[in-house]
């Protein structure tokens, strides 16, 4: 997708902006979509902001159906925050329609747009620096959680099918080490043995949603710490953003994800697996803001899930890493050729560490619902 915007025009007639346009600036954040910014001057001298996205159609193949979850959901929350007394500008997206009343705009490449509010006085961070910024993320990512936990989840779309169904992972998981196109496999018997060992570990959540003994909610899935916007001078987190990957799921496919992401003490791509370990200390800071904020609007059998959650996203993300090493590296960027495979390797370092440590992490849960006093 090439990331130039040179139809600067067509997009300031598409759409409702408001004054004159001043600036225009890329970010580079992302890796998916194209985005900018773009700041306009009123005749006031008012400023006003605005991200400007081009949305990556080879990626979400309907863009249509994601902006209509897009767009069905920040309008739920913008209601909430307004009926609440809160700020829309800065603690919920929305979406800036084009001058024709979609959330989106075509443009004459047949590039996909939209636009969204800019939210001010805040910035985002790309690595948990310390307990503080994950407990933060922990209370927005629970508050999303919260906010949306009696939205109609029958209005939303599954614009990716079957995205966390760690069923269907492990079946394609078993695909790829069967048809062995790269020929890799035999480079990787230790780790495609480390996940055939858990293959029920792969159905827990499946079988308990199939059995009605968990509920079907909104998940963002994408719960990274770069995908919450903390206040400048605060440093609270006050708004959820990239809402792309926003579906029906299950909340601990979420919350897992965080964890699998934010108390690892190691990057995702570390060699030295000796390095690789799940931090108590970051776990019960996640916990305690997730709890804080989602703990009441969820269920028995979610809470007694969340310790579990989180080894099975871990293992998930590195039973992809391993397919697609194995597949001959066609989905996730490499810089190296075995680099998916050291990715794996990382992966399955932190899930043999969270087994070990399981009781504590489900002890850290107990203690976390009892000094909220949730009782369930």
């Amino acid at each position: 997708m090439d990331n130039t915007i040179n139809n600067v025009p067509e997009l300031l007639g598409a759409f409702q902006f408001e004054g004159t346009l001043e600036i225009t600036d890329q970010l580079h954040d992302g890796h998916i979509n194209n985005t900018y910014t773009f700041t306009f001057r009123e005749e006031n001298g008012k400023l006003n902001k605005y991200l400007v996205q081009e949305l990556n159609t080879y990626v979400f193949k309907q863009p249509e159906a994601l902006m209509e979850n897009v767009m069905g959901v920040t309008k739920y929350m913008r209601e909430y925050v307004l009926a609440n007394g809160g700020d829309v500008e800065r603690e919920c997206l929305y979406v800036i329609p084009a001058k024709d009343g979609k959330p989106y705009y075509i443009d004459g490449e047949n590039r996909f747009w939209r636009c969204y509010n800019f939210i001010s006085g805040a910035h985002s961070c790309q690595s948990v620096e310390n307990t503080e910024v994950f407990f933060n993320a922990a209370k927005a990512f629970g508050n999303f959680q919260r906010i949306l936990a009696d939205y109609p989840i029958e209005s939303l779309t599954e614009t990716i099918p079957n995205f966390h169904n760690t069923v269907s992972r492990f079946a394609d998981f078993k695909k790829a080490v069967a048809d062995n196109l790269s020929g890799r496999a035999a480079e990787a018997e230790a780790e495609i043995e480390f996940v055939l060992a858990r293959e029920k570990d792969c159905s827990v959540l499946i079988d308990m949603l199939n059995a009605g003994e968990l509920p079907l909610r909104v998940t963002h899935n994408d719960t990274k710490l770069n995908n919450v916007m903390f206040d400048n001078e605060t440093n609270e987190g006050i708004c959820v953003v990239d809402l792309d990957t926003v579906m029906p799921g299950l909340s601990l496919y979420d919350f897992g994800d965080s964890i699998r992401f934010g108390a690892n003490t190691a990057a995702e791509d570390e060699k030295d697996l000796s390095k690789v370990s799940l931090s108590l200390e970051n776990f019960a800071a996640y916990t305690l803001g997730y709890l804080s904020a989602a703990g009441e609007s969820l269920t028995k059998n979610e809470i007694e899930q969340l310790a579990f959650s989180s080894k099975l996203m871990t293992l998930e993300c590195g039973m992809r890493f391993l397919g697609d090493f194995i597949n001959g590296d066609v989905y996730f960027k490499t810089e190296y050729p075995e680099h998916n495979l050291v990715r794996c390797r990382t992966q399955f370092e932190l899930v043999a560490d969270m087994e070990r440590k399981m009781d504590a992490m489900q002890k850290i849960v107990a203690d976390c619902c009892k000094e909220l006093g949730i009782e369930k």
